[in-house]
C-alpha cells in the first residue's frame, strides 16, 4: 500500500482484521514445555553513538536529554553490572502450531526526541502506530536492510509536532494527550525480518523491530532473564536477537511434554570502535555556527 491515513479507523481495522499466517495453526496446548535462561554480553559494553546537537534541528529542546556538553547519546545496549542484557528478543523459530497468536499493532512514541520502545516486534503485513509527544516535528523513515540487495524504504512520512505541548517551554512535561496517530501498514520482503525506524531530522532517534510468525517470543528483563511458556513439544531453533549484534545467535532446542529447559545465551560485544559518532572535545561546531549563542542544558536527563 502506498497511502497514509492519520485517522483512527485504519488502526481499528488493523487491530480487528485477521492476518493470514498460513504456516501457523492454533491448537490447544495441554502439556506444553518451558524454555528459560539468561542473556549476557561477552566483552566490553559498546560506547553509545554520539551526536553533536548543534548539527541537528531543535538542539535546545532535544538537548533536554544530553551529556551536558552539547552531545546527544544513543544507547543501544542496556547492560547491568553482571553483564546481563535487557531488551533482547528471544524467539522460537519453526513453530507451526500452538497457542493463540494475537498481537496488537505496536505503538511507538516520539518523546523527548527518542523513539520508545527502542526494540519491539512486528508482523509483516500488519502495521505500526506512531504518536508524537514533542512540540517539534519529526520525520518517520521506516526501512528494511539487506547485505545483498541493500535498503528498501517501507514508508517515509512527516510526524507533525504536538500542539498540546507547551511549545517554547523547555521545562514543560508531557502531561498532555498524544498527537494524532500516524498508522502505516507495511509488507516486508521475503526472508527479511528486520524493521528499522529513524527520524529524518534527528538521527539519534531509532527504533528497531523483528518480525515474528508465531506467539513464542519474549524480551529479556533487567536481569537478562527470559521465559517462553506453553510450547508444544518438538524441535525448534531458539534465537536471541539484538540489533547491535550482526550475527545470528541461535541454538536448537528439544521441548519435551511438560519439560523445563534452561538455555543461556552469550552475545559477542561489537567492541568500542572509534567512529565519527564519538564525543569530541571541543566539538567542531558550536552554537555560534547557528549565528546565536545559547546553552544546551540536560534538564530531563544527564547522560
Amino acid at each position: 500500500m502506498k497511502y497514509l491515513v492519520k485517522n483512527t479507523w485504519l488502526l481499528a481495522a488493523l487491530l480487528l482484521a485477521p492476518v493470514s499466517v498460513s504456516a501457523y495453526e492454533v491448537m490447544e496446548i495441554s502439556n506444553g514445555g518451558t524454555v528459560q535462561g539468561t542473556v549476557t554480553l561477552s566483552g566490553e559494553i559498546p560506547d553509545p553513538k554520539a551526536y553533536n546537537l548543534v548539527t541537528f534541528p531543535d538542539p535546545e529542546y532535544c538537548g533536554r536529554i544530553s551529556n551536558g556538553n552539547g552531545w546527544r547519546l544513543l544507547r543501544d545496549f542496556f547492560v547491568n553490572n553482571k553483564k546481563q542484557v535487557q531488551h533482547v528478543a528471544v524467539l522460537l523459530e519453526g513453530v507451526k502450531k500452538g497457542k493463540s497468536f494475537t498481537m496488537s499493532v505496536p505503538r511507538i512514541e516520539a518523546r523527548d526526541c527518542r523513539f520508545l520502545p527502542f526494540t519491539t516486534v512486528v508482523r509483516s503485513g500488519h502495521g505500526v502506530e506512531v504518536v508524537n509527544m514533542d512540540p517539534v516535528m519529526h520525520d518517520i523513515q521506516a526501512y528494511e536492510t539487506s547485505v545483498i540487495t541493500g535498503t528498501r524504504v517501507l514508508f517515509n512520512s512527516p510526524l507533525p509536532f504536538n500542539q498540546r505541548h507547551h511549545r517554547g517551554d523547555l521545562h514543560a512535561m508531557h502531561n498532555h494527550k498524544p498527537g494524532e496517530s500516524l498508522v502505516r501498514q507495511f509488507q516486508l520482503s521475503k526472508k527479511r525480518r528486520t524493521f528499522v525506524m529513524q527520524c529524518g531530522f534527528h538521527a539519534y532517534m531509532e527504533s528497531w523491530a523483528i518480525a515474528v510468525d508465531n506467539p513464542y517470543y519474549v524480551f529479556t528483563d533487567e536481569n537478562g532473564h527470559f521465559s517462553v511458556q506453553d510450547i508444544p513439544p518438538g524441535t525448534y531453533d531458539l534465537r536471541a536477537w539484538h540489533p547491535g549484534i550482526k550475527q545470528a545467535i541461535k541454538q536448537q532446542v528439544i521441548i519435551e511434554p511438560g519439560g523445563q529447559l534452561t538455555v543461556d545465551f552469550v552475545l559477542p560485544s561489537p567492541g568500542r570502535k572509534k567512529t565519527a559518532l564519538t564525543v569530541r572535545t571541543p566539538p567542531r561546531f558550536t552554537p555560534a555556527a547557528l549565528g546565536r549563542e545559547f546553552t544546551i542544558e540536560p534538564i530531563l536527563e544527564l547522560q
